[in-house]
């Protein structure tokens, strides 16, 4: 008889977890409240140095010294370093003068230190007068959530608030990026790389992705092993052994996934791509070599269209510039899906693609072979994927494809003719002249074998009159 995973408590226990839950609750909010105290009271420490020194001729210099001085006596109550009390005093000023609503909803018990934490570094960014709408919006969300969950909603928030866009701001920042280096200690260094957020993300994927194809070879390799011990495959030659010897080099590496990220990344920037690669057999690059990274980023049509210079969302990290989300959509091979977004809470109500999935483009290239043009031979390698019905008129343009037109200038001019009024109805095209162009696609096995197919396929068909195929 199966035995069921539902935990079903007696009425004593269900009393007693109540009891329990109780307890920690009005623990955690007698925290809360001390934790807040505690901030009112250091910030009167900041405030106590700078009355101490407000005559002072030299107040900067002063004030830093009497802070000091108030750090050290508080610090050898608290059993713990200046430095970091006066680190401490510095936070909790901020948080008193400048998040005032936030400080008394920790003290109520109503958010974490965490969220008191995540706004305080969010806001403090922002200039005053945009500060105190971020907090009260960011309050609203932190009552029911936690605040992992809440980074990137409010990391947005905050971009959208700030009087200088993204843009602008990643512009100048673009132009600190540097690389150091740092000393660990028994012959190990660091090494920061300082560069827009974008890349150091597709970075970190590009590395895991790596490291779990190497964790998978590695995995391979034993099962191909234990395979040969269990069917013999010791005597089956030189050729056997060789691969049995490569196997069990790959089967002994023990590294864990964040030692190979260091390693691959070591190999390709000192040899331009990864040098142990366990998937490579011959001089050429192995699949390492071939991974690339893939990031997942939300652009608001307003800010494709440069309407606004709201941040798009690099999903998983932080916001990054409009600028950059500009031109990773203009670049990018893949389809981009379109999100219909509800505007109040944000769900998802629909998503289409306005470019054809790489199935739908080896579908169209195989059926086509070439332009759908009539007379063009151009190949459907080098031609674009053309709408049988404009965009603007059918929003799943993608589920419409005709198929291959050449490239701009030569067709281009029918998407355009006549205030883009011609028609696709399959195989026809319709001209505003009220001509019809049909276009049969090729069929390669009959013309092959048929020379009666040679002659007569593929045709056009203008106004009803049959001509041979150019």
């Amino acid at each position: 008889m199966a035995t069921s995973t539902f935990i079903g408590f007696s009425d004593a226990e269900t009393a007693t977890l109540a009891d329990i839950v109780h307890a920690a609750s009005a623990a955690n909010a007698q925290v809360a409240a001390g934790q807040a105290r505690m901030s009112r009271a250091l910030a009167r420490a900041l405030e106590l140095a700078e009355q101490h020194t407000a005559h002072a001729s030299s107040s900067v210099k002063a004030t830093e010294m009497a802070l000091r001085a108030i750090a050290a006596e508080l610090a050898g109550v608290m059993r713990t370093s200046d430095r970091s009390m006066q680190r401490q005093i510095n936070d909790a000023a901020m948080l008193v003068d400048g998040f005032p609503a936030t400080l008394d909803a920790w003290e109520k018990g109503t958010i974490t230190r965490a969220h008191v934490q995540l706004i305080t570094e969010l806001g403090r960014p922002l200039p005053p007068e945009a500060r105190a709408e971020f907090e009260q919006l960011a309050l609203i969300r932190c009552e029911d959530e936690t605040a992992g969950r809440l980074r990137a909603e409010l990391a947005i928030l905050a971009e959208r608030l700030h009087p200088r866009s993204l843009t602008e701001r990643h512009a100048e920042a673009r132009e600190d990026r540097c690389i150091r280096t740092f000393i660990v200690g028994d012959g190990m260094s660091g090494l920061t790389l300082i560069a827009p957020t974008l890349h150091i993300d597709a970075i970190y994927d590009r590395l895991t992705q790596q490291a779990a194809a190497t964790v998978d070879a590695r995995g391979q390799a034993r099962e191909r092993m234990r395979a040969a011990a269990s069917g013999g495959a010791a005597g089956c030659g030189d050729a056997a052994g060789g691969v049995f010897d490569q196997d069990e080099i790959v089967a002994s590496d023990a590294r864990t996934v964040d030692q190979l990220r260091v390693d691959l990344l070591t190999d390709m920037l000192l040899t331009a791509q990864p040098g142990a690669d366990p998937t490579r057999t011959d001089d050429g690059p192995g699949t390492l070599g071939a991974i690339r990274a893939k990031v997942q980023v939300v652009v608001p049509a307003l800010t494709l269209l440069r309407g606004d210079e709201h941040p798009a969302d690099l999903v998983g990290r932080s916001p990054i510039d409009a600028e950059t989300a500009r031109l990773l959509a203009g670049t990018v091979d893949e389809a981009w899906d379109r999100l219909i977004t509800d505007p109040v809470t944000g769900a998802v109500l629909h998503t289409d693609a306005r470019l054809a999935s790489a199935p739908m483009r080896r579908f169209l290239g195989a059926r086509d072979r070439h332009c759908r043009f009539p007379g063009c031979r151009v190949p459907a390698i080098r031609c674009e994927i053309d709408h049988r019905r404009p965009s603007p008129r059918r929003p799943h343009g993608c589920r419409q494809l005709r198929g291959p037109l050449s490239t701009p200038p030569q067709h281009e001019a029918i998407h355009r003719l006549a205030g883009a009024a011609t028609r696709r109805r399959g195989t026809r095209m319709d001209l505003p002249t009220r001509h019809h162009l049909h276009r049969h696609p090729t069929r390669p096995d009959r013309a092959l074998h048929s020379r009666r197919s040679r002659r007569a396929s593929p045709t056009v068909l203008i106004d009803g009159s049959t001509r041979p195929f150019a």
